[in-house]
């Protein structure tokens, strides 16, 4: 048995916002911007959708919703338009009967609410994108970039291209399919959360089904398996499109297809479009397998007989839609009667804007696959597949739609130029505080591991700014782990000598000076670190640490002693008392120290294992089983677990139950001779109990 090594205080400079304040700065922001809409009459559409929409009258049987379009007319009528948005009709008529009747201002007041939880959601989208998952061998965890997803949540939240969809009661269809697609490809990355390359099908059906919910809501929620595969593709499987595209054209092999299959990425993409396929199979027999008509008036370049200028004239759309969301100066609630003239000639200086427009996508694509800056690369990635997807079935490519421009078309779009605008805004500040972001990314790049980058960064952060004592305190904290001492120590040391009152430097430097051998420096940097922060749990373990490696047994148990005090729940400080009292012999306090401990942390199975031992060496043996036992439960593949139990069941004449916890001690770690010895010794006793005595 060992005691545990000693851990790294990361301190941190720029103050991070909570989880909460960014959620709660969100919903404000977006109420602000849109309550004013409270008091709104019916206008527009809302005129055909709620007022004369009979499906909304309480007389009226409620299964109509699912026999109607959107508008209240019958889905095989010839004048439908086939939006089938039961569940948006359903809420009309949920606000229709708590109001008791038609008062708008409970419509609005839903919309806005709606707005809100949607603006607060796309904090927790948007990390996922930029930070992805992290699997650190007990499961995966959101890895977050809490400041760019908060400020892509707020640019969201406060567009203003969501007038319509907000403002508008009839854009409810918008804010409740983007709900629904938020929540489906949140489950969606529910399902990596095992670990070890695993994922649940349960929860690929459960996006599935809420991706079916979202398009009974409104048709675009279809969009959401597209997502939801990109995100596999290029972060779960973290496929690099560019790398894969260059090995295939120069017909070099490529690894990654056979990591793919390995990693059930075929699996799972084959679930996506069955399910898609499905959805969109149902949605055509709903609307009476036709498509819905429109007339010259309602898209008038989908009727232009030239292929070019249809073509040109559907870019030219594409353009202004851009252009609403870089520079929303002016909108508009139907773009449709003459509002947008065709080009209808090469001459048109409005040909220019569809060029514009692809130099700029094309820009963004080269940056997002070819950048050496694997943050960039992502973030400009899922900016234009949240910008791009979202937009499919309003770009005229797939079937003729019913508009011109509709801004409530770019609800969900805008997500994605939310998400690349917070990237630029990061870019930009990158130029201005060129030390500070050299940090935060070599920040970043340590807490995913990538240490060799992060020292480069780290580097960087220290040649401009000499005096960056919390860039060489982390860059000190990388170099002790490479073993890099005589530089790490260097580092720390002018830290502390910079700022005098860095108590984690301080103790940073004690530990780097404890594994170069020089103790009596390492006590004096630990008691330095205690003397400017008071209350310092971790310098008091780390303290003990030293005192333990010397021998002061006594002078360990007072500093872990303090650690717990300090922090109550400080595991490492408790077990770390349990095993220098059982290794010194003090059975009996090691007892008493474990069981105050498990009153603390009741699943702890660290203590667990550790008052094990003491008990078993007091043969106590079932209370000791019991302890293992309850470690086990709590995890079921730790092989010195397995192993001491066996030791225990050995001692105690439980040997089938010893043979049987010594092979799976075995199973889990191969390479234990110990537990290999006791197995050995266990067999030979029982084939002399099994050998006949004659």
């Amino acid at each position: 048995m060992v005691l545990s090594e000693p851990y790294w205080d990361h301190h941190i400079p720029l103050p991070k916002l909570g989880t909460l304040h960014s959620r709660l700065v969100t919903a404000f922001v977006a109420l602000i911007c849109f309550i004013n809409s409270y008091d709104g009459d019916f206008v527009f559409d809302d005129s055909e959708a709620i007022i004369n929409n009979k499906d909304l009258n309480p007389d009226t049987p409620l299964s109509n919703i699912w026999k109607n379009d959107f508008w209240g007319s019958n889905l095989s009528s010839n004048s439908s338009h086939k939006s089938y948005r039961p569940l948006t009709v359903l809420t009309f008529r949920i606000n229709y009967l708590l109001a008791g009747g038609l008062h708008p201002i409970g419509f609005h007041m839903l919309n806005v609410a709606l707005h809100c939880v949607i603006s607060v959601l796309m904090i927790d989208v948007f990390a996922i994108l930029i930070g992805g998952l992290v699997h650190d061998g007990r499961g995966a965890k959101l890895n977050l970039f809490p400041k760019a997803s908060f400020l892509a949540a707020l640019f969201f939240a406060a567009h203003p291209v969501h007038t319509e969809s907000v403002a508008g009661i009839v854009g409810r269809a918008d804010l409740l399919c983007a709900l629904f697609f938020q929540l489906s490809f949140l489950v969606y990355c529910k399902a990596f959360q095992g670990g070890d390359r695993k994922f649940s099908v349960l929860w690929i059906f459960g996006s599935i089904l809420l991706c079916a919910v979202a398009m009974l809501c409104k048709e675009q929620g279809i969009t959401v398996l597209g997502v939801n595969a990109a995100y596999d593709i290029l972060m779960v499987c973290n496929l690099n499109i560019y790398e894969l595209t260059h090995r295939l054209l120069s017909r070099r092999k490529s690894s990654d297809i056979g990591g793919l299959v390995r990693s059930g990425l075929l699996m799972r993409l084959a679930l996506l479009f069955l399910g898609g396929s499905f959805l969109l199979y149902a949605r055509w027999r709903i609307m009476g397998t036709g498509p819905p008509s429109f007339t010259e008036v309602d898209n008038p370049a989908s009727f232009a007989e030239n292929v070019i200028l249809r073509i040109v004239n559907y870019n030219y759309y594409y353009s202004l839609n851009a252009w609403l969301l870089l520079c929303p100066w002016w909108l508009c609630f139907d773009w449709s009667m003459g509002c947008v003239p065709l080009i209808k000639s090469a001459t048109d200086w409005r040909i220019v804007w569809p060029l514009v427009l692809w130099c700029c996508l094309m820009g963004l694509i080269s940056q997002a696959l070819c950048s050496q800056d694997s943050n960039k690369r992502r973030t400009l990635t899922f900016g234009l597949v949240l910008l791009v997807i979202p937009f499919l079935p309003a770009s005229n490519l797939f079937f003729r739609v019913g508009f011109v421009i509709a801004e409530r078309v770019l609800y969900l779009s805008s997500a994605g130029y939310c998400l690349i605008l917070a990237y630029a805004v990061g870019y930009c500040s990158c130029h201005w505080r060129k030390h500070k972001v050299h940090y935060n990314v070599g920040k970043s790049l340590a807490d995913r591991g990538n240490q060799s980058a992060a020292v480069k960064y780290y580097r960087e952060a220290v040649r401009l700014h000499p005096k960056y004592v919390h860039a060489m305190n982390n860059l000190g904290n990388i170099l002790k782990e490479r073993n890099e001492l005589r530089e790490a120590e260097k580092l720390l040391s002018a830290a502390v000598h910079i700022q005098p009152d860095f108590a984690a430097a301080w103790m940073n430097l004690g530990i780097v000076q404890n594994s170069l051998k020089k103790f009596d420096k390492a006590e004096q940097s630990y008691w330095n670190a205690i003397r400017f922060r008071k209350k310092y749990p971790d310098c008091y373990y780390n303290l003990g640490r030293l005192y333990a490696d010397l021998n002061r047994s006594i002078d360990a148990l007072n500093a872990w002693r303090n650690a717990t005090m300090l922090k109550p729940d400080h595991s490492l400080a408790w077990n770390n008392m349990v095993i220098l009292l059982d290794n010194t012999g003090n059975l009996a306090q090691a007892e008493l120290i474990g069981k105050e401990a498990l009153k603390i942390l009741p699943k702890d199975h660290t203590i667990m294992f550790s008052l094990a031992n003491v008990l078993g060496k007091q043969e106590k043996y079932k209370e000791s089983e019991g302890f293992f036992l309850n470690a086990l439960k709590i995890n079921p593949n730790v092989a010195s677990c397995h192993g001491n139990l066996a030791v225990l069941y050995h001692r105690w004449g439980k040997l089938d139950l010893a043979k049987r916890h010594y092979e799976l001690s075995i199973r889990l770690d191969p390479s234990a001779p110990g537990t290999k010895e006791n197995y050995n010794m266990l067999k030979r006793k029982l084939d002399q109990r099994q050998r006949p005595v004659g």
